[in-house]
């Protein structure tokens, strides 16, 4: 009578050929990733900018240098451009009844980074909004106040810094009248529907001399300027191009204005 091997013995033998098989040829299996390596993103690479010593990325777009105002035209038909005196893009200001002489860029803009400096006359006469005032208006509609804030009352909503009545600036780092001021604001531009519904309201951030004065703030709709300007209410949004040309105000006071220059923003889809 043959003897009976235990099973546990042939499970063992069975588990040696397996063992002494070759491994199989072909791809080999995958290796097992380290938990932190699956939160690394690789592409797409983000595009080299570079800032030389001029303080100008090389992506900018120049729109006004101090040597002319080739990018630049005035708003009316029959207005003329400012002048430019010592390096600087000064305002002529229009006087009454004459109709104000506000430049726009001839080039269109949607999402920009902006930098831009100014300055109030140092001998700057008058009080209130009469006081040096001026503005930068992205897309001729969405405006940053220019008013001398060193030493003048006026509403808060409608100081320098300000989103003209609609956002004061967290704080006032307004420079005395003469010298010579910075704005660096990233402006974000509506999104309108196909049937003009507002699906976006514009958004502004805004750095005055290097300081914080607008984070991240929603607009209600454009500045109210013009027939709207006595209106007790802002106007609303209207659907509107992408993109509109920047503009500068005149307000009939002679403020000056250099190193202008604007990053289009390109942002990821949904953004």
């Amino acid at each position: 009578m043959p003897r009976k091997i235990p099973a546990l013995v042939v499970a063992a033998a069975f588990h040696a050929v397996a063992v002494a098989q070759p491994a199989p040829t072909g791809t080999p299996p995958p290796r097992a990733v380290a938990p932190e390596k699956l939160t690394e993103v690789w592409s797409p690479v983000p595009p080299v900018v570079t800032v030389p010593a001029s303080g100008i990325p090389s992506d900018a777009i120049v729109l006004f240098d101090g040597s002319n105002l080739d990018a630049w035209k005035p708003v009316r038909a029959d207005g003329q451009l400012w002048k430019i005196v010592d390096g600087a893009m000064v305002i002529v200001p229009s006087r009454a009844p004459t109709p104000p002489c506000d430049l726009q860029t001839k080039q269109a803009f949607g999402d920009v980074q902006l930098h831009l400096e100014w300055r109030i006359p140092a001998d700057v006469k008058g009080s209130g909004q009469d006081r040096g005032n001026s503005g930068v208006f992205f897309m001729g509609l969405y405006e940053i106040q220019i008013l001398e804030s060193h030493d003048n009352q006026t509403y808060v909503n409608g100081q320098a810094a300000s989103i003209y009545k609609e956002h004061a600036p967290l704080v006032n780092a307004s420079r005395s009248p003469g010298e010579w001021q910075s704005y660096d604001a990233v402006f974000l531009a509506p999104r309108f529907a196909d049937d003009g519904r507002l699906l976006r309201p514009a958004r502004i951030t805004a750095f005055h001399n290097g300081v914080l004065v607008q984070h991240d703030v929603a607009l209600t709709g454009p500045t109210p300027n013009g027939s709207t300007f006595h209106q007790p209410t802002l106007p609303p949004y209207a659907a509107h191009p992408a993109k509109l040309p920047l503009l500068l105000q005149d307000h009939r006071s002679p403020v000056s204005f250099r190193n202008i220059w604007v990053r289009p923003i390109e942002l990821p889809v949904g953004k």
